[in-house]
């Protein structure tokens, strides 16, 4: 393995109707609410993020509250799993802050890559960007885009820092063009356009993972008590670490991308019949429905190998693996 992303995603209000335990009013959601914040690692090009944090927070904490402790803990774990590997860090600008930013920079073999809000500073460096950004959608009748970049320091921060400017310029039918400059705080050295597109933007996916873990009511918190809705959101977080283990299973089907909604639907929703004996209690399943085929696949995959066991050679025990699949 060559390296580890952890993408904090940032904060997705969970809105409370009743009296729970710090619970307060957020003026930005306009709405009581809980600020859960989830984790997420992926490996090297995989596309797959898997879920490895689930904090619940206050309702009226900032993006950042907690992020520090909780990506030294995921830092900690990545590196007694994979000694060797380099840590990428990919947050949202809610968590663009002094502390944090001397926190990436003190950790050895961590690249990060963290969105900021513009100013009137960043705005006035990227303005030559975005002159050249406009000339191109008048030409184009499109929205365009040109990557720069800046060396910038914030007031709170004891030194600069590179600063990727996208400067973009929106076409929306019959409207006017509008600019819309981005910056992307980072200490990687590659290409602006590389390091926004190729890096930057894979955070977006996290949405789907949000979307998912709300289908399996991630925010359903109305315990009277916050550590008993701080238990629940575990215990859904638990829930869709499973349900990404039977995505994986179901590799090389028609169900290796699906929702997790539709995992359940489809494997998940089967009539059984129940034998129930001193002994031991037997699901029946049903002889045949629409994805069978699917279901023996995931089951097999899971099916415990004594090879994994027994077997030290490599060699051997993939080629065992492949022989039984």
């Amino acid at each position: 393995m060559r390296g580890a992303s952890l993408s904090i995603f940032d904060p997705t209000d969970d809105a409370t109707h009743g009296a729970q335990q710090l619970s307060f009013f957020n003026a930005h959601y306009d709405n009581w609410c809980y600020l859960p914040m989830m984790g997420f690692v992926s490996f090297d090009d995989e596309p797959d993020q898997y879920l490895c944090a689930a904090v619940l927070r206050p309702g009226n904490v900032g993006a950042t509250s907690g992020a520090i402790g909780v990506l030294r803990r995921l830092m900690q774990k990545v590196r007694a799993s994979f000694p060797k590997a380099r840590i990428r860090v990919r947050l949202d600008g809610g968590f663009a802050s002094a502390a944090l930013f001397e926190f990436l920079d003190s950790e050895p073999k961590v690249e990060y890559v963290v969105a900021m809000g513009s100013n009137v500073v960043l705005k006035r460096r990227a303005e030559e960007a975005v002159e050249v950004a406009r000339l191109m959608s008048e030409l184009t009748d499109r929205t365009e885009h040109v990557y720069d970049e800046t060396r910038y320091a914030a007031h709170s921060w004891k030194c600069e820092r590179r600063v990727i400017i996208k400067a973009e310029v929106v076409q929306q039918g019959d409207k006017a063009p509008k600019d819309n400059p981005r910056f992307v705080v980072t200490n990687m050295k590659q290409s602006p356009r590389w390091i926004y597109e190729d890096v930057y933007c894979q955070r977006g996916e996290i949405e789907n993972r949000i979307k998912e873990l709300k289908a399996l009511d991630v925010d359903r918190t109305s315990c009277c008590t916050f550590w008993a809705n701080q238990l629940r959101v575990l215990m859904t977080a638990s829930a869709y670490v499973l349900m990404q283990e039977i995505r994986l299973a179901a590799a090389l089907t028609a169900m290796a991308c699906a929702q997790v909604w539709t995992l359940r639907e489809r494997l998940l929703k089967l009539g059984v019949r129940v034998a129930a004996s001193m002994r031991r209690i037997v699901l029946h399943l049903p002889e045949s429905f629409p994805f069978r085929d699917v279901f023996r696949q995931v089951a097999s995959n899971w099916e415990p190998l004594p090879d994994r066991v027994t077997c030290t050679d490599p060699k051997k025990r993939i080629n065992t693996q492949a022989e039984r699949l």
